[in-house]
């Protein structure tokens, strides 16, 4: 295992998470990094403020000098670039990614690569408002949960590797879960919030004057709406039976509600409010 001082890292993507990933590390003093981007303006303007050392967008042979490249790009370019790139990659490379859903991509990537290549999938639950390069940060992991897909296939070592990245970088805790725990999960705390935040302002109720009656909870509710809607339907359609299910589970509460209301059961009201309470209170403070 290298240390950060030692390592070559390759960024594909230098977006909101990739932006993110080339300023932290180089903040830690990260040996090189080599920054790769579809639009290469972006590229440019990484490499003029001093976050990537290389531009790869017309030479992809500089990928050969990459010990970890990280694939921060949308998932439905992931395995196509993997697949036409994969001849530039480092015969002993890890490769990692950042993407929200899993699904079957990792074994298609794994059936990418060579024998000594290995493809350790991960996930930071790192993110802000908005998109792009301009709105990265290297503050971004600062206490973020990392979660590390568990793999038999993986070599312990460039897991231990992984995670000891995570943590140098900022991220406060280290989680590791298949890949099929982690899509069910990250439907209901990821998934569904944006569903949630973007049916909010879509709602009818939503008028010309309405931003004149707003206080902190519905700013809280609807912070994600701001959302990267390319990104996000990739996400939300690749996921999709997660997260259909975890609609019908708010559907199931929002008819609690409303039978609630509609009957005047105020019991039941300060029941399921004391519940809530409770379980946020547990979650944030730990059990008392």
């Amino acid at each position: 295992m290298k240390s950060l001082e030692e390592t070559t890292f390759a960024i594909i993507g230098l977006g909101l998470i990739g932006g993110s990933y080339a300023k932290a590390l180089k903040n830690r003093n990260a040996h090189k990094i080599i920054g790769m981007d579809r639009n290469h303006i972006v590229s440019l303007m990484a490499k003029d403020e001093g976050y990537i050392t290389d531009i790869a967008d017309e030479d992809p042979s500089l990928l050969q000098g990459a010990d970890i490249i990280i694939c921060a790009m949308y998932p439905g370019a992931f395995v196509s670039f993997v697949k036409d790139h994969v001849k530039y990659f480092k015969k002993d490379v890890l490769l990692t990614d950042v993407m929200g859903i899993k699904g079957s991509i990792p074994d298609e990537i794994d059936r990418l690569l060579g024998p000594e290549m290995d493809f350790v999938p991960a996930h930071p639950m790192a993110g802000r408002e908005g998109k792009g390069y301009g709105q990265s940060t290297s503050r971004i992991f600062e206490g973020a949960n990392f979660i590390v897909i568990k793999r038999k296939e993986n070599r312990p070592e460039n897991v231990a590797w992984l995670r000891a990245i995570a943590l140098q970088i900022g991220c406060g805790r280290v989680v590791e879960l298949s890949a099929r725990e982690h899509d069910g999960i990250i439907a209901y705390t990821s998934d569904l919030p944006h569903i949630m935040a973007v049916s909010l302002m879509n709602s009818d109720s939503m008028k010309e004057n309405t931003k004149y009656f707003i206080a902190g909870s519905f700013r809280d509710a609807t912070r994600v709406a701001d959302i990267n809607g390319t990104l996000w339907s990739d996400l939300f359609l690749l996921n999709k039976e997660p997260v259909i299910a975890e609609i019908e589970r708010l559907e199931t509460q929002l008819e609690k509600w409303k039978k609630a209301l509609k009957e005047g059961d105020r019991k039941t009201l300060l029941v399921m409010m004391d519940e809530a309470k409770k379980k946020r209170r547990d979650m944030f403070y730990g059990k008392n």
